[in-house]
């Protein structure tokens, strides 16, 4: 299944975080429409504010390279706990996100939840609000 695959190279991003201050690693990796998969992990700076979490990371690697619609993303921190996305993580997922976009939040390889925009942003504020 596909929602595995993503689990996984969201804990292979993880190996790759940057975080000597909290030592909470993360990973996360977008899936395009188009089946392409853009992995990223947490970056943390001495300038807390300048740190950049793993989902926005793999986000902006994909539109960096021209996608700009989530069909789903994985999210992995702690081993053997749920990781949900902080809440600008949650606002810039919404930017990209449909109405059917999966959010992954892995356990371990096995386990996960799927969750939907709704379910983690209720009442998002989007590019639709803006039109109003």
């Amino acid at each position: 299944m596909e929602y595995e695959k993503l689990v996984s190279q969201a804990l292979q991003a993880r190996k790759n975080a940057y975080a000597p201050y909290s030592n909470f690693k993360v990973g996360a990796a977008v899936l395009t429409d188009d089946g392409k998969i853009f992995t990223g992990c947490n970056i943390e700076n001495a300038s807390y504010g300048a740190t950049n979490c793993a989902e926005r990371t793999a986000i902006f690697k994909a539109v960096s390279e021209g996608y700009t619609t989530i069909k789903a993303i994985a999210i992995v921190g702690v081993q053997n706990d749920y990781t949900y996305p902080c809440g600008i993580c949650r606002q810039v997922i919404a930017e990209f996100a449909t109405d059917d976009t999966k959010i992954i939040l892995g356990k371990n390889d096995t386990e996960y939840l799927v969750k939907t925009l709704d379910e983690i942003l209720p009442g998002a504020f989007t590019k639709k609000d803006l039109g109003k």
